[in-house]
C-alpha cells in the first residue's frame, strides 16, 4: 500500500495485485486486532487484580469471549474500509486487481483472477510486498491436528481452561499472557529461552512476570510428538506428557514467495526471503521489495517506509532504509522496547562500551504506580559517552522509546541526555536517570533533581 501510493504520487500509474483480504497483516491479523485482545486482557486481569487491591475491591470477572472478538472485528473492519479500500476507490492512479500473481519474465506477470480468468499484466517496475504467514515446526503429528496459529488465536470465540504455546518469540508472549489474563491456565514452551534473541536481562524479567501471573514457563523444551483426540492435545515433550485444550503455534512467519517464481527471474531468496539492498532493489534489475517476504526486520512500519523508499527508487529517485536506530516493541506487560544495539551487539561491532541498568525502584513514576518490577538500560561508547542503545522492561515501555531512538539519531551522549529536562513522573524520566547513573548515584537526588 505505501508503496502503491508514493509510486503514484510521483505520477506511475500502478497496478496493485492482491490474492486476499486487502490490508496486509498489520490491520487484518496482526497489530490492530492482536493489540485490541491485548488491551481487552489487560482491563480483564486489572478488573481481578491491580496494585491497589488494598483499598479497591476486585471484582468478579466474567469473559464473554464471542462479544469481545465482534467488537474487535468491526475495529479491523473499519480501519481496513478507511485506510485501505476507500483510499484505493478514491485513487484514479491505482488499479486494483484481485488475483494470485506469478512472474513471466522481469517485465511481465500473470494473475490468477479470484473471480476466475486470468490477466497478463507488464510493468516496468515491480514491487514485491507479500508478506509471510505463520510457519509450522517439523513436529510429529503437528500438521493432523487442529492447533492454533497466530491468525486464529485472534478469532478464537473461546477461552481454553488449558492452553500450550510453542514458541517463545514476540507474538507467542504477547497471545500466551492475553489467554492468560482471559482465565486460561497457560503453558510456554521455550526451545532455549524467552525472547533469546534479546539481551538475557530482558526474558528474565518477562519470566519472573509471568511467574507472578501464574503461566508456566518450561525453557529448553523440545516437543516430539503431537497427538490429538477426543478434543484434547497430547504433547510428548522432553518434560514429559502435556495435555490441553488448545495448542498455539507461534514459531515464527514463513516468506509468502513460494508461488512468484521469483528463481524464474533471477531474484534470490535465502529461506523464501527477498534478499535486497539499502536502496531495496532485488537482485533482478527493476524489481523491487520490502516487507516480511524479505530478509528485513518484521514490523510494519519497516515495511511502509521500505515500500515507500522503494516506490522513490522506482520512480527516479534514490532513497535508502536505515535501520541503524530501528524501535522495537513487545505488548506483553510489562511491556519491552529496544533500540540501537545491545551490550552484546556493540561488543561484537569492536565498541568499548559502558552500560547502566536502572531498576523501576528508581523511577517515580513506577513507585507512584506501585509497579517496580523491570529495568532500563543504556549502552554506550566508553570514551565519547554516545548513546548506542536501549533496552527496556516497564509498563508503557514503548512511549518512552521513541525518545531514545531521537537521542540516538542525534548521536547525543549519556552526559546530554542526564541534562536534558524531563517531565517529572512520566516513564520517560527513566532514560534521564538511566543516563545519570554513568557519573552519580541516582539513590542521593531529591525526587526530581538533576
Amino acid at each position: 500500500m505505501a508503496a502503491a501510493l508514493k509510486a503514484a504520487e510521483n505520477g506511475a500509474r500502478v497496478t496493485l495485485i492482491e490474492r486476499g483480504t486487502l490490508g496486509g497483516t498489520c490491520v487484518n491479523i496482526g497489530c490492530v486486532p492482536s493489540k485490541i485482545m491485548i488491551r481487552a486482557a489487560h482491563i480483564a486481569h486489572q478488573r481481578r487484580q491491580s496494585p491497589f487491591d488494598e483499598g479497591l475491591s476486585a471484582l468478579e470477572l466474567v469473559v464473554d469471549r464471542p462479544a469481545l472478538v465482534v467488537q474487535q472485528q468491526a475495529r479491523v473492519a473499519e480501519l481496513r474500509n478507511a485506510k485501505y479500500e476507500s483510499i484505493l476507490q478514491d485513487n484514479p492512479a491505482v488499479t486494483v486487481l484481485h488475483g494470485e500473481a506469478r512472474f513471466v519474465d522481469a517485465n511481465h506477470l500473470t494473475v490468477v483472477l479470484n473471480d476466475g480468468g486470468e490477466q497478463t499484466v507488464h510493468f516496468d517496475r515491480a514491487f514485491i510486498g507479500t508478506g509471510a504467514h505463520p510457519s509450522q515446526p517439523p513436529i510429529p503429528g503437528l500438521v493432523d491436528t487442529p492447533y492454533l496459529t497466530s491468525t486464529s488465536a485472534l478469532v478464537l470465540d473461546s477461552v481454553p481452561d488449558r492452553l500450550v504455546v510453542i514458541g517463545a518469540g514476540f507474538v507467542a508472549l504477547e497471545l500466551a499472557q492475553a489467554f492468560a489474563r482471559f482465565g486460561s491456565q497457560v503453558t510456554i514452551l521455550a526451545r532455549s529461552r524467552l525472547l533469546s534473541g534479546e539481551d538475557p536481562a530482558i526474558g528474565e524479567a518477562l519470566e519472573e512476570a509471568f511467574n507472578r501471573e501464574g503461566i508456566e514457563v518450561q525453557k529448553k523444551a523440545h516437543v516430539s510428538r503431537v497427538n490429538y483426540s477426543h478434543e484434547e492435545f497430547v504433547l510428548e515433550t522432553s518434560a514429559g506428557i502435556l495435555r490441553a485444550d488448545q495448542l498455539l503455534v507461534a514459531t515464527g512467519r514463513t516468506p509468502n514467495t513460494e508461488a512468484l517464481n521469483l528463481e524464474g527471474i533471477g531474484v534470490e531468496t535465502l529461506n523464501g526471503a527477498v534478499q535486497v539492498d539499502k536502496y531495496l532493489r532485488t537482485t533482478t534489475p527493476g524489481i523491487y521489495a520490502a516487507g516480511d517476504c524479505t530478509d528485513q526486520p518484521e514490523f510494519v512500519y519497516v515495511a511502509a517506509a521500505g515500500g515507500n523508499r522503494a516506490a522513490i527508487n522506482m520512480t527516479g529517485g534514490e532513497a535508502t532504509l536505515d535501520l541503524s536506530a530501528m524501535p522495537a516493541v513487545i505488548f506483553t506487560d510489562p511491556q519491552v522496547a529496544t533500540v540501537g544495539l545491545s551490550e552484546r551487539e556493540a561488543r561484537l561491532a569492536g565498541y568499548d562500551v559502558d552500560t547502566r541498568l536502572l531498576g523501576l525502584e528508581n523511577v517515580p513514576r513506577a513507585l507512584v504506580n506501585f509497579e517496580t518490577h523491570g529495568f532500563i538500560k543504556m549502552v554506550a561508547e566508553k570514551e565519547s559517552g554516545r548513546l548506542l542503545g536501549v533496552q527496556a522492561v516497564t509498563a508503557e515501555a514503548g512511549e518512552l522509546i521513541q525518545t531514545a531512538v531521537m537521542a540516538i539519531r542525534a548521536r547525543m551522549t549519556v552526559q546530554e541526555i542526564g541534562d536534558e529536562l524531563f517531565p517529572y513522573l512520566t516513564m520517560a524520566e527513566g532514560l534521564k536517570l538511566c543516563a545519570q547513573t554513568f557519573t552519580k548515584d541516582v539513590n542521593q537526588l531529591s525526587c526530581c533533581a538533576s
